[in-house]
């Protein structure tokens, strides 16, 4: 019996060591407060997660973009014993691309378009147009226009575009061109439709909320519409800057942009609000109006359709409830 006494001590003794190890190891690890870790955690994630979704979805359409060129390769690929043969050979791909964009602004944005009547079914116009942060407001009216006109428009984009790897093709196929003065004419002359943001990469910088149009003493543009004779089509599309912002506005990225002239903003958003593309009325070629003052003419044009059209500062939440009504037809 002492014996077993004195080997239930040793035991008892023993799980006591043991259990004062785990406790330090425990301790010395941290262990102890792993429960309030990972409810930090979990407060993190909660915290974070929109904001990463937010800046994850303009992706999306990058990538959308990426995919679009990936068919125009394979369709290429697959007609280029045709190309000696036709003078048409982007026609069915530009309408496809043209459908699948298309169905997007509808799924997504609910998208509307109003006064397309106004683009001539035939001849040349010169659209000049407010640029989102994204301007896929833009990428939906050329679906548009192929769709329902039967017509590319022709558009003008900045250089940095051209930089981009793998976008040689897409800007091939729709007719995008980086702008020399001459090239525009020349589009214009020859009958096509010709479509260019004066406020440019500086407007989906800078511009916000509010809406303001970054023109400047921009007047190139104008001389264009003078030089081919042509009338100019103002557009606006309601809540674009609700769909994608940028945070261009803040200091440093618009020192980068001034200084090196690179639009390193990120842009945020992907929300799907309500899009209505709105058309004016077209500003008559007039040779007795300079450039100056038909630069002012369109753009007094285009802010006249954000007044009309836009509430100002635009609300995202605001935006995506337009999307549960609609709007009176005479608008």
């Amino acid at each position: 019996m002492p014996h077993g006494n004195d080997s239930c001590v040793k035991g008892h003794e023993t799980a006591s060591y043991i259990s004062c190890f785990i406790h330090l190891w425990e301790e010395w690890v941290g262990l102890g407060n792993l429960e309030d870790y990972l409810s930090y955690l979990d407060y993190l994630v909660w915290v974070f997660t929109p904001l990463a979704i937010v800046f994850i979805l303009p992706f999306f359409i990058v990538l959308f973009l990426y995919l679009s060129i990936l068919f125009l390769h394979v369709y290429k690929r697959k007609n280029e014993l045709k190309e000696a043969y036709s003078n048409n050979l982007w026609d069915c791909a530009r309408k496809t691309l043209a459908t699948l964009w298309d169905g997007h602004a509808t799924i997504w944005h609910g998208y509307e378009i109003h006064g397309l009547e106004k683009i001539p079914d035939k001849g040349p116009a010169l659209i000049v147009y407010y640029h989102g942060a994204i301007p896929i407001d833009y990428y939906y009216f050329l679906a548009n226009v192929i769709i329902q006109k039967g017509r590319t428009c022709h558009s003008v984009a900045d250089h940095i575009l051209f930089k981009v790897p793998g976008f040689k093709l897409l800007l091939e196929v729709f007719s995008v061109m980086h702008g020399p003065q001459e090239e525009c004419v020349r589009a214009l002359q020859n009958g096509h439709l010709l479509g260019i943001s004066p406020g440019g990469v500086r407007e989906a910088l800078f511009s916000d909320e509010t809406y303001p149009l970054l023109w400047g003493k921009r007047k190139g543009f104008a001389q264009v519409a003078i030089d081919s004779k042509v009338p100019i089509i103002p557009m606006f599309t309601q809540n674009v800057r609700e769909g994608f912002r940028s945070l261009g506005t803040l200091r440093f990225f618009k020192w980068v942009y001034e200084r090196f002239r690179l639009p390193i903003a990120p842009v945020y958003g992907g929300f799907p609000v309500k899009f209505r593309t709105y058309l004016g009325d077209p500003i008559p070629y007039d040779p007795n109006v300079t450039a100056a003052e038909l630069a002012e003419k369109a753009q007094q044009a285009v802010q006249s359709l954000i007044d009309r059209h836009q509430k100002i500062p635009g609300n995202v939440l605001r935006a995506l409830l337009e999307r549960f009504h609609r709007r009176r037809k005479e608008e």
